[in-house]
């Protein structure tokens, strides 16, 4: 039987960009400014994620900090410019009411420098209870930032101080925290921010622990290089960002060249079917900007449904929006979005993404079906998940124009036609092969009953 996220679809929030809050937080001085109540915002958008037929959500990043979030000051708060630890056990509780899973950020390879820890550090130096708490403590040098001693950075930025996950104090304190958010918010997994530089036995306990403190708790870590078997097998993580089939979907439409992503398909089929897949997210340029033409993102969603992986949608990107980081910023990629008149931006890729959800949730075969190729060249793609009894079978163009494929059957059948799901479109089965005509950029989904 397959767990929920296994069966998942999600819809990614960046709720400090969405709601349009400060980008600098207040100082931690100022104890009497009151925390915002901006969940409430976040709150009206569930009704639109449930009829998009999304069934979690991943939200993040959420604990207080300095900026953009993840240079957090407090495990044990939620960011002020946000709410409360309250207004967070609403929003979950709500979520959970519409039958949505909550997934959330956790930060755990760097702090800000605002965290406790790291400010006794610069008040009291060698003499520091937390010296040990952060990676390669010096002080015979000096950092950036005036201070008297260096230390390693995330990415070389020293507003992000690296923690020393071997130390146990610093890996109790982590777990801890882990246990009181769900016990204090019921949520139903983390992601693991930078899991490519996480300590493997550190991971290995968060996964002892999860796996304790509450049935079916999701681990997923953001990879971007390696090879993912590394942190997804049945010690350590549930799931990984899937970077991979993030490339390769959009440049296999950019390049008209389906054989990049078949390839990376067939060889990520080995580390399983459970990888996060996406289009776009805080960090990527939105879909509908990194696409030479609009048209691929109709084919580029049905096989972001359809291949192996749990999919995942960032907000706004329903719609069709653009957006496109640059050097110094990753704002456009996070925009605000009023939550009011949602639903007065649905166009037709909206009304695509919620029928894909639907069919996503009604057949088993998307979930955790075997994939097998069935036809691939530069242009046209076909493949089926097999499921219990019947299996779901998508056929994709990338070519403007139309094109007539035959596709052959992937399991034993005695029916004579099968529709598309998407268009209602009647194709027929002959020789043990569906006749399908395509229109250019443009996909269709069959399901076919065995036997």
């Amino acid at each position: 039987m397959s767990t929920w996220y296994e069966k998942a679809v999600f819809y990614h929030m960046y709720p400090l960009g969405m709601t349009g809050a400060p980008t600098v937080n207040f100082s931690p001085a100022d104890t009497e400014v009151p925390a915002s109540h901006r969940f409430q915002e976040l709150s009206a958008w569930i009704p639109h994620i449930k009829k998009l037929n999304i069934s979690a959500v991943y939200i993040g990043p959420l604990f207080e900090s300095t900026s953009h979030g993840y240079d957090t000051r407090d495990f044990y708060r939620i960011d002020r410019r946000l709410g409360t630890n309250e207004d967070f056990r609403q929003f979950t509780a709500l979520c959970h009411e519409n039958g949505i899973r909550v997934v959330i950020d956790s930060v755990f390879n760097h702090t800000g420098r605002e965290f406790f820890a790291f400010q006794d550090l610069l008040r009291n130096g060698s003499s520091s209870p937390f010296r040990n708490w952060y990676r390669n403590v010096r002080f015979d040098c000096h950092n950036s930032m005036g201070d008297p001693f260096c230390y390693d950075c995330w990415h070389g930025i020293t507003e992000l101080p690296c923690l020393n996950l071997n130390e146990p104090e610093v890996r109790r304190y982590l777990l801890d925290t882990v246990s009181f958010w769900t016990n204090t918010f019921d949520i139903d997994g983390l992601r693991l921010d930078c899991a490519n530089v996480l300590d493997f036995s550190f991971m290995a306990e968060l996964r002892k622990l999860a796996d304790e403190i509450k049935p079916d708790f999701w681990l997923m870590g953001e990879v971007i290089h390696g090879d993912y078997s590394r942190w997804v097998n049945r010690e350590m993580l549930h799931s990984v960002t899937n970077y991979e089939m993030h490339k390769s979907i959009y440049s296999a439409h950019n390049d008209h060249n389906y054989f990049e992503l078949a390839h990376n398909v067939r060889r990520l089929e080995a580390v399983g079917r459970s990888l996060y897949t996406f289009v776009d997210n805080h960090d990527e340029n939105r879909i509908a900007s990194k696409l030479n033409f609009k048209e691929h993102l109709f084919p580029v969603y049905v096989l972001l449904y359809t291949l192996p992986g749990i999919p995942s949608v960032y907000y706004g990107s329903e719609w069709g929006i653009e957006g496109l980081r640059d050097s110094c910023s990753d704002s456009a990629l996070r925009p605000a979005i009023p939550a009011d008149g949602l639903e007065s931006r649905e166009n037709a890729l909206t009304r695509l993404i919620r029928t894909l959800g639907r069919i996503h949730a009604e057949n088993g075969a998307l979930h955790t079906g075997l994939y097998k190729e069935l036809l691939l060249t530069n242009r046209q793609y076909a493949f089926a998940r097999l499921g219990e009894g019947h299996a779901i079978i998508t056929a994709a163009n990338n070519d403007s124009e139309p094109a007539a494929v035959q596709v052959p059957l992937p399991v034993s059948t005695t029916q004579t036609e099968c529709r598309d799901l998407l268009s209602d479109k009647i194709f027929n089965i002959e020789n043990g092969k569906i006749q399908i005509s395509l229109e250019g950029n443009r996909a269709v989904i069959l399901r076919i009953t065995e036997g």
